[in-house]
C-alpha cells in the first residue's frame, strides 16, 4: 500500500509540474525528484492541503498564490563566502588569468538570495578587477533577486560571514563593506555598480552572453540528469574560449554529456577549465 501510495503521490506531482508549465510557464518538470516530494509536503501543510491536487487546484485557480509557491521551488539557503576554498582557489588560480583580459564578465547562475554575488563582488575589487567586471545575477525566484539586489542580510548571520571571508583569503575586514542598520546589514551599493540582477530560467531560456566565469553552485543537485546537462551545456555556451566555470562542493561534471569538454583546473573545489578545440 505505501509503494501504492508513493506512486500516486509522484503521478500528482508530475501533473502539478506539468500543470504550472502550462498555466505560468515556469518548467519544473526535470528537477530531482526526491528534492519535490519534500518541498511539496512543505508547501501542503503552509496552504493546508491535504492532497498534492488540491494544491494544484489552487494553483491554478489561485493566481497570487504561485509567488508565495516559488519560494518552495528554489531554495534560498546560502551564506557569503560559502565553501571559503572556494573563494581563496578562485583568488589563486583564476584570477591571475581574468586579469590578462581587458574587461570582463561573470555569470552567477541560481544566486539566490545575493550572498555568492556580493561575495565576488568583493573579492573583484580587491582584486583591483571590479571596475572593469559585469557580473550578471540570475534567478527564476523575482523575489530573491529584489532581495539579492538589495544588499540586506541579518545581523545574526554576519560573524559567520566574516569568518568565511577570513578563510576565503580576504584582505581586509568584512565590516568595511556594510554599515548597520534596521536590525541588519546593508552592503555598500558601490559593489554592485557593475552587476546587473535578472531573472533566467536553466529549464527554458537560452545564453544571453559571453562570460569569462560562470559560477553555479548547489543549484544542479536540484535537477536530474537531463536537466543537469542542458544547464552545463548553457555555461559552455556562455564560456569563452578557456573561460572557468565553479560547481559546488557536492556537484560534478563527471559522468555528464559535456564532461570531456571541460578540463579539472582545481578538483577539491570543482573548478573547471573549457576546453578549446
Amino acid at each position: 500500500m505505501r509503494d501504492q501510495d508513493a506512486e500516486l503521490r509522484d503521478l500528482e506531482i508530475r501533473l502539478l509540474l506539468e500543470a504550472i508549465y502550462l498555466r505560468y510557464h515556469y518548467d519544473f518538470r526535470n528537477y530531482a525528484t526526491a528534492s519535490l516530494r519534500r518541498r511539496m509536503e512543505q508547501a501542503m501543510k503552509k496552504f493546508g492541503c491535504a492532497r498534492v491536487s488540491d494544491l494544484q487546484h489552487r494553483l491554478l485557480h489561485e493566481q497570487e498564490l504561485f509567488s508565495q509557491m516559488l519560494q518552495y521551488f528554489t531554495v534560498q539557503v546560502s551564506e557569503m563566502f560559502r565553501d571559503p576554498g572556494y573563494f581563496l582557489a578562485l583568488r589563486q588560480h583564476v584570477v591571475p588569468l581574468l586579469r590578462t583580459y581587458p574587461s570582463i564578465k561573470l555569470w552567477v547562475a541560481g544566486c539566490s538570495n545575493g550572498e555568492e554575488v556580493w561575495s565576488l563582488a568583493i573579492l573583484l575589487h580587491e582584486e583591483g578587477l571590479l571596475d572593469r567586471s559585469l557580473i550578471y545575477a540570475t534567478d527564476i525566484n523575482p523575489e530573491a533577486l529584489k532581495a539579492a539586489a538589495s544588499g540586506r542580510f541579518d545581523i545574526a548571520s554576519v560573524a559567520g560571514f566574516s569568518q568565511n571571508y577570513l578563510a576565503s583569503g580576504g584582505k581586509a575586514s568584512l565590516s568595511d563593506y556594510y554599515a548597520s542598520a534596521y536590525g541588519g546589514v546593508i552592503f555598500d551599493r558601490k559593489l554592485k555598480k557593475n552587476v546587473v540582477f535578472a531573472d533566467h530560467s536553466l529549464s527554458t531560456d537560452s545564453v544571453f552572453s559571453e562570460v569569462q566565469l560562470v559560477s553555479c553552485r548547489n543549484v544542479l543537485i536540484y535537477f536530474n540528469r537531463e536537466l543537469q546537462d542542458r544547464a552545463v551545456g548553457l555555461f559552455r555556451d556562455a564560456l569563452s574560449r578557456g573561460g572557468f566555470l565553479g560547481l559546488g562542493s557536492k556537484e560534478s561534471l563527471q559522468f555528464g554529456a559535456h564532461a570531456e569538454e571541460f578540463e579539472t583546473l582545481v578538483r577539491e573545489q570543482r573548478i573547471y577549465r573549457k576546453i578549446t578545440p
